[in-house]
């Protein structure tokens, strides 16, 4: 994958993270600045790493004097980890999201018996 179009998936993911925790108050923007960053940097480097994955596959022969042997290709370690990284960073972005569930349908339901009974 060439830098430029790394670069363009990385803008493109920051700009739908951007989007998507456009009405966080204030303070928590300020928070979300850096995770965003990295998690939009991660996103790219994750492309890449599957592009190499999907070319070279996920073992590859590894050749060391007579020794012959499989391995996991390095970029699926990277990928591996990262994945993981990345999900949590994005964890802590949804976290900052407010509720968006309102009340509990309990609490609906007794709002409502109690309308009735009032009646």
């Amino acid at each position: 994958m060439e830098k430029k179009e790394k670069a363009k998936i990385k803008k493109a993911e920051l700009t739908k993270l951007t989007n998507i925790l456009k009405n966080l108050p204030p303070d928590k923007r300020k928070l979300s600045e850096g995770l965003k960053q990295q998690a939009a940097f991660m996103y790219a480097t994750l492309a890449e790493l599957q592009e190499t994955l999907n070319e070279d596959g996920a073992v590859e022969l590894f050749e060391q004097g007579a020794q012959k042997m499989l391995r996991e290709h390095p970029a699926a370690k990277t990928y591996n980890a990262m994945i993981k990284n990345y999900n949590s960073t994005m964890k802590q972005l949804f976290d900052l999201l407010p509720d968006d569930k309102g009340k509990d349908p309990a609490d609906e339901l007794m709002d409502f018996v109690k309308k009735k009974a009032r009646k």
